[in-house]
């Protein structure tokens, strides 16, 4: 019996994943694991085999990997030599175990060499380190989450300005749920060898974001246009930490090092991420979710709490 592998169940991104895979799959051809025994009480109570594992220790990996189809590997949430080291654990353990695909939770267009993001140096090695050990993949190449604007929104309202480090630059923003649907979609049906563009239905820049925010909330915040020195400021005041490595805040707006958001802007601004295809449409039978169709159910499209397990 092939078998499907969803990690991370725990977080979430994951957690959405291994709701909706389990309309799709059998219990039985199921198998979810995260860092710590608690984000697997829920599944293991409904029949649904789990496993802890850390990526950051190799230890085990490869029996719990073994006889498995497919894998999802979820990028970790942290950036750097770190998330390589455990990014290569899996991939090492999969190939040791005979995995027949993996899965992988990418960046928009990681491949090119001018993409300024900082995260996108650790999506291109990991796809190119799946790809040089002979694995079959789809690499989900995922735009940034509408979520992350919307939470960031909110919280501007006190000052009456959103101020953001994108310029004029556009992007197809999408929702964490239509990406964990489109994930959910691949590990159930038959894709091989495939670089999926999981974007939203429209690319925008950052002022018709907040135009339409403010349409649908009625609000008057307003944009400001600033350089990256000042969106690093600004993330300093809200208590943001610069690298992964860092110190969160509990119900942060921003649950994210502040290197890679303004690398991210940086990236909007130089026309990096404007990607907008049909790639979603054509997987799940529907468009993404509109940024205003986001606003219109806001309390369902906010990021929530940091979920990671850096140890």
């Amino acid at each position: 019996m092939q078998r499907i592998i969803v990690t991370g169940v725990d977080g979430n991104f994951g957690r959405i994943v291994a709701e909706k895979i389990q309309s799709f799959v059998p219990a039985e051809r199921l198998v979810f694991t995260a860092p710590r025994a608690q984000g697997l009480e829920a599944f293991a109570d409904s029949g649904i085999d789990t496993a802890v594992t850390n990526f950051n220790n190799p230890d085990g990996l490869t029996e719990v990997f073994a006889g498995a189809d497919k894998l999802l590997l979820i990028s970790m949430p942290f950036v750097g030599e770190k998330r390589r080291a455990a990014h290569q654990n899996a991939v090492d353990a999969a190939v040791a175990a005979g995995v027949g695909q993996i899965v992988y939770t990418s960046l928009v267009n990681a491949s090119d060499p001018m993409m300024p993001s900082i995260e996108k140096i650790d999506h291109a090695w990991t796809e190119a380190y799946i790809q040089r050990n002979g694995l079959d993949y789809v690499f989900l190449r995922n735009s940034q989450y509408v979520e992350a604007m919307i939470s960031i929104y909110f919280d501007s309202i006190a000052q009456g300005t959103l101020a953001n480090n994108s310029g004029d630059g556009r992007i197809a923003l999408i929702s964490r749920r239509d990406c964990a649907d489109v994930a959910a979609h691949v590990l159930a049906n038959r894709f091989h060898h495939e670089v999926i563009n999981v974007n939203g239905p429209e690319a925008i820049t950052t002022a018709e974001f907040v135009r339409i925010g403010n349409e649908v909330t009625g609000n008057t915040l307003e944009y400001e246009a600033i350089s990256d020195e000042q969106m690093y400021e600004v993330f300093d005041a809200m208590g943001v930490p610069r690298t992964t490595d860092g110190d969160f805040l509990d119900g942060s707006p921003a649950p994210f090092s502040s290197e890679g958001m303004v690398t991210f802007g940086e990236a909007i601004r130089r026309g990096e991420m404007s990607l907008c295809s049909d790639d979603v449409r054509q997987i799940l039978g529907r468009r993404g979710v509109s940024v205003r169709e986001a606003f219109e159910n806001a309390d369902d499209y906010l990021i929530g709490d940091r979920n990671a397990v850096d140890d």
